[in-house]
């Protein structure tokens, strides 16, 4: 793998190195461009690196060594040069901004490395390349020396101030705001065009929050800004619900090794998008190695358009990788003239130029040759304009590196204006004072101006403007092939915090690979009816989509907690809706209703026969035995019993919630009452037949009613404390059932209603004692066996009924309360009166039956 990684950059560095060494800027005898004036401004601009090795070494510590070197586009820095020169012209025809005196400049190309920065600024200083310390050859260009322009990155930057400063010169950088060049000049650091890094960073979570793109790497320039800014970009994400998939520093070019790389490019490739903030110089050398080694398809957010400029020879290769990208760009606007001045440059207007044979040379795609020491261009345009160069080769709008250098020239004239107007108020404007070197009294002047500088003394005097807008460009493709970054919206950060995003989706093309607009996200976002789970030892932004849970939903994608329905309200199957619950309770018109008001009915009116066929045959043995008033009464009341039952059907009310509870009680008690004094007569009515018994004077009537009494009125008393304490009330009950709403009779006190059961159970069992004793009784009448078989029922039911009840719910609660009322009756009815009207019918001859059906026929 490393032997396919340094072969494959070998072969990216030799092709680029071929191309830079043919347009060198390297011209014998010319150290920069010079243009005499009665004040001079220095330029160190980076233009493009001049040649340097290609080699690739592999060190036995399996170290990558990598050349210093840079490929950079000359036509795009060119433009900082002509923005100086134009700004200087224009001062110079206005003759009340200098007094009628004239500024010049020297110009100086420092290429992207720090040692000819210095090189470069001790040139300046000396008038000598290579300099000469502590000496000016050209004195009458130093002399007139007033301040610098130059720094176009942290490191450029730091190098020039450390020389700068030891003469006072003012400089002026027109690179990015770094707070850290403070620490790194010990006497005075460059001023600084004003930072909107705080603006960026804000503008860029913006963009990532309107499509949605939550799992972000980053890549930031390994300085002090970087750190700054990456420390800031995510806090802001982390509070805005974004996730950092990845966070480097852009890499040291002198000495990484090959694991390193591989490494990054591995993490390029975590996620579609990925943040980068810095500059030409700080990730050329990253274009070619993920165009050697990374995928396609993804979407770059830059602070600048680095990546199209990287290889402007190879525009097809970087579109396809970095096709689609979104840069942020300060909002400068246009420079009053300036298109028009660009219009008219030509070498022959500027043959002082020493850079403009490289710019012609590579926008008009022809050679150049020495001929006596004189560089000539040949087959070029003679009247080529920049104008009629594709959009790709040259911009003819303002960069904002060039804004800058034009505002920088506009600050020294300024300052230069204020320290020659105190002179002319002083009457002390004269020749002689013209010329008396001024550089390090134009700091009071500057430090009114619009920058910020940092020192070791304050940190940082940072002059935030109140409102800062980027232009957000789109990298393209347009018609023909040419590749451009189209202006596709804008953020503004206002004072206070105030801040708008406008973006033309219809203007944006995500590049080769992406017809929509591609998706940002460690998970896919789950779908309703489930909600997000962490997943330990990763992101928030990474997770686990899980159902909600019973009685929950998630009525919207990607939430984090599934919500409660309303309690009449319920999930539907997808849990992503609440639905109405449904109103239910047991009717009349229910299947099961129906069929139990059949049933009881139709045991009511089998009971009133029955009762009919006794009172027909009131005088037969079998009838008079054991009291037939009580089996008229035990008729009566089983009739009730059937009858009673119909209570429970329908929607709950609050007479019918007190009537079915104790209608139920008091009747089921006469009921078993009844029976009781039954048993007690069988048991009373042998011990009388015996000679001398003492017993004969309790054969009477009374003794029956006594029992059926007493029985009755102690249920009633228990139904009366029921009613006056906590009696049973309508109800609704909205969990027990999935859906529904469920109408019930809340039985009160629940006390009072196992109190009446128990009674009724109390008085069953004593019956089915006493019964059990006295089913042997010598008694061809004898009822104990049919009274001890119907109370084993009886008791069986009830029994039964008290877990069944307890377990059930809705509906089947109602209807297992009615079927053991309905089981329990017919019970009764069944084993005690059945196989008396077998008798009567089936035993006594067929005249009883002829007669007992004569009378039911019509």
């Amino acid at each position: 793998m490393k032997l396919l990684i340094a072969f494959s950059l070998l072969i990216v560095l030799i092709v680029f190195q071929e191309q830079i060494s043919y347009f060198s800027l390297s011209i014998p005898g010319s150290p920069g461009y010079y243009q005499d004036g009665d004040f001079v401004i220095g330029g160190l601009f980076s233009l493009r690196v001049t040649a340097a090795g290609t080699r690739i070494v592999f060190d036995f510590n399996d170290t990558m060594n990598i050349p210093d070197i840079v490929f950079a586009d000359l036509t795009k820095h060119y433009q900082h040069i002509l923005a100086m020169v134009f700004a200087i012209e224009k001062i110079n025809k206005d003759p009340n901004i200098l007094f009628n005196t004239s500024l010049g400049f020297y110009l100086f190309n420092v290429d992207f490395t720090e040692r000819k920065a210095v090189k470069s600024s001790m040139a300046l200083l000396s008038g000598e390349s290579p300099p000469i310390p502590n000496y000016s050859c050209w004195p009458e260009k130093t002399d007139k020396l007033v301040a610098v322009i130059g720094g176009i990155s942290t490191a450029i930057s730091t190098q020039i101030s450390q020389v700068l400063s030891l003469y006072n010169v003012p400089q002026i950088s027109y690179g990015p705001f770094d707070q850290s060049l403070g620490t790194r000049v010990q006497i005075q650091s460059p001023y600084q065009f004003p930072v909107h890094t705080a603006a960026l960073h804000r503008g860029i979570v913006r963009l990532l929050l309107y499509f949605t793109w939550v799992w972000v790497g980053l890549v930031v320039s390994d300085d002090m800004t970087g750190e700054l800014f990456l420390r800031d970009i995510t806090e802001a994400m982390t509070d805005h619900g974004i996730c950092v998939a990845f966070a480097e520093k852009g890499p040291v070019f002198s000495s990484v090794g090959a694991a390193d790389w591989h490494l990054l490019m591995e993490k390029v490739t975590m996620t579609r998008v990925i943040v980068a903030f810095g500059d030409t110089h700080d990730f050329v050398m990253i274009v070619p190695l993920i165009i050697c080694y990374t995928p396609f398809g993804n979407v770059w957010i830059t602070n600048s358009d680095w990546y199209s400029t990287a290889l402007p020879f190879k525009q097809n290769q970087v579109y396809t990788h970095f096709g689609g990208g979104l840069s942020f760009l300060v909002h400068m606007d246009e420079i009053l003239g300036f298109k028009d001045f660009l219009r008219s440059v030509q070498p022959r207007k500027y043959p002082h130029n020493i850079f403009i044979q490289d710019v012609w040379s590579i926008l008009f795609e022809c050679p150049h040759s020495y001929q006596h020491g004189v560089r000539e261009l040949s087959q070029c345009e003679p009247n080529g304009s920049l104008n009629t160069r594709p959009l790709h080769a040259w911009d003819m709008n303002t960069s904002p590196s060039s804004y800058k250098v034009h505002a920088a020239v506009y600050a020294i004239a300024q300052a230069l204006h204020e320290e020659l107007s105190l002179r002319v108020e002083g009457d002390s404007f004269d020749k002689s004072v013209l010329w008396t070197p001024l550089p390090w009294k134009l700091h009071p002047f500057l430090q009114k101006g619009q920058f910020g500088r940092s020192s070791n003394k304050d940190n940082i005097v940072n002059k935030e403007v109140s409102a800062t807008k980027f232009d957000i460009f789109n990298y393209q493709s347009l018609q023909g092939g040419t590749k451009a970054q189209v202006k596709v919206g804008e953020f503004v950060l206002k004072s206070h915090g105030v801040q708008h995003l406008s973006l033309n989706e219809e203007l944006i093309t995500w590049g080769e690979h992406h017809n929509l607009t591609p998706s940002a996200v460690c998970s896919q976002s789950c779908p309703l009816g489930f909600r997000k789970t962490p997943v330990e030892g990763k992101p928030f932004c990474c997770f686990d989509c899980v159902p909600c849970p019973d009685g929950e939903i998630a009525d919207q994608i990607g939430m984090n907690q599934c919500i409660k329905c309303p309690e009449d309200q319920y999930p539907n199957k997808q849990r992503n809706q609440c639905l109405p619950k449904i109103t239910t309770f047991l009717s009349h018109g229910d299947t099961l209703g129906a069929v139990l008001v059949s049933v009881a009915i139709s045991f009511a009116a089998f009971s009133a026969m029955i009762l009919g066929l006794f009172i027909h045959y009131r005088d037969t043995p079998i009838v008079r035995a054991n009291n037939r008033n009580l089996s008229y009464l035990l008729l009566v009341s089983l009739m009730f019993c059937f009858f009673c039952s119909l209570i429970f059907i329908g929607q709950p009310s609050a007479v019918t919630c007190v009537l079915r509870q104790m209608i139920f009680g008091v009747v089921f008690s006469i009921a078993v009452s009844a029976i009781l004094a039954k048993t007690f007569i069988v048991v009373v009515a042998f011990k009388a037949t015996k000679p001398g018994s003492s017993l004969q004077m309790w054969m009477v009537t009374r003794l029956s009613n006594a029992i059926v009494c007493c029985g009755s009125i102690i249920q009633v008393c228990i139904c009366a404390v029921w009613l006056g304490t906590y009696p049973p009330f309508p109800d609704v009950d909205m969990q027990s059932e999935f859906g529904q709403i469920i109408l019930w009779c809340n039985e009160g006190s629940t006390i009072a209603f196992y109190c009446v059961l128990g009674y009724l159970g109390f008085l069953a069992s004593l019956s089915l004692l006493i019964a059990f004793l006295a089913r042997r009784l010598p008694d061809s009448f004898n009822e104990a066996k049919t009274i001890t078989f119907s109370m084993l029922v009886f008791c069986t039911v009830w029994i039964s009924f008290v877990p069944t009840y307890l377990s059930s719910k809705g509906k089947t609660m109602v209807a297992v309360e009615i079927l053991s009322i309905l089981a329990s009756s017919a019970g009764l009815l069944g084993c005690i009166f059945l196989p008396k009207c077998y008798v009567i019918l089936l035993r006594s001859g067929g005249r009883s039956r002829k007669k007992f059906f004569k009378l039911l026929s019509p």
